[in-house]
């Protein structure tokens, strides 16, 4: 055997291997998110919604459970699957989900923490669970998979999730804009740690379509507080470079600063849009911030109808 050969693993191997990876970090991941679920929705119930749209939004799949009257047979003729005909008030009851996948979100300051990304999707993927559960449809931006509902849409989140989570490079800051409906719901789980500008600009074209949105950001303890003191290295995780300080506390009140008038320009969009803004600390339980979103979700879904 060539012993040069082996040491470099074929392409067959590191996808192998990245599927196990994937597999076995599958089953804890949304063990969590529904154990945070359930602890949920002992308090909340959802409710299952029926109507007819007005206007046309997209052909889907036939899927288990859909009615066959909903079978659009022009559509269907021309392949060989079946198609839905979906309209957009249908698709406007639907929910988009995005956890931020980005560099910055694999940061804990203590070991004994998540790293940030684990906690959103966790929350994520427990608002996930409760949507299902209430009959809602949901899909996760930047992904093709339309809006859908069931245990197996929930299992095939949850695996697009953690592609998303170990993707190298990391994902992009923020999601390519989406084409959603009017009147739809999406919920952006992240640490909103990006260029301001870029990120109000994304977030006002989503809403200037009448989309209605839920934001939760999620930090670190240390990211909130700045408590570090005495000469400090500071390394970036998206390409920032290093940063060393002989007194890390000079820059507290700066720091402190930047991020409350980042989330300042939050809270006010939010408000300006009719859309909800809240904090969450990888320090703290996940179940009270589920418990907020998913209130306030069920609230203005139910508003709508």
């Amino acid at each position: 055997m060539n012993p040069t050969s082996s040491s470099v693993p074929d392409h067959e191997t590191i996808v192998r291997r990245d599927g196990e990876e994937l597999a076995a970090a599958f089953p804890a991941l949304l063990v969590a998110a529904d154990r945070v679920a359930s602890t949920v929705a002992q308090g909340v119930h959802g409710r299952r919604r029926v109507g007819q749209g007005e206007t046309f939004w997209q052909y889907r799949r036939f899927e288990y459970g859909d009615s066959p009257q909903q079978i659009d047979w022009r559509r269907s003729a021309r392949s060989d699957r079946l198609y839905v005909r979906q309209t957009e008030w249908e698709a406007a009851q639907s929910v988009w989900l995005w956890s931020d996948p980005s560099a910055s979100m694999r940061y804990r300051s203590n070991r004994s923490l998540p790293e940030k990304q684990e906690r959103a999707a966790v929350i994520g993927l427990a608002l996930a669970s409760l949507l299902i559960r209430g009959g809602e449809r949901i899909a996760l931006l930047g992904h093709p998979e339309p809006p859908a509902t069931g245990r197996a849409v929930l299992d095939r989140v949850t695996h697009s999730v953690l592609r998303d989570m170990g993707g190298e490079p990391p994902g992009a800051e923020l999601p390519a804009l989406p084409r959603l409906p009017r009147f739809a719901t999406v919920v952006l789980v992240s640490d909103f740690l990006v260029d301001p500008g870029l990120l109000m600009d994304f977030l006002s074209r989503i809403a200037a379509r009448g989309v209605r949105g839920h934001m939760v950001q999620v930090l670190d303890p240390a990211e909130a507080q700045m408590p570090f003191r005495g000469r400090t290295r500071f390394r970036g995780l998206e390409s920032e470079g290093e940063l060393l300080v002989g007194r890390a506390e000079s820059l507290r009140t700066a720091y402190i600063a930047r991020l409350g008038e980042l989330q300042e320009s939050l809270e006010t969009f939010a408000r300006r849009t009719d859309w909800t803004f809240a904090t969450h600390l990888t320090d703290t339980r996940p179940e009270p911030a589920l418990l907020g979103l998913y209130t306030g979700m069920t609230e203005d879904l139910h508003a709508r109808v």
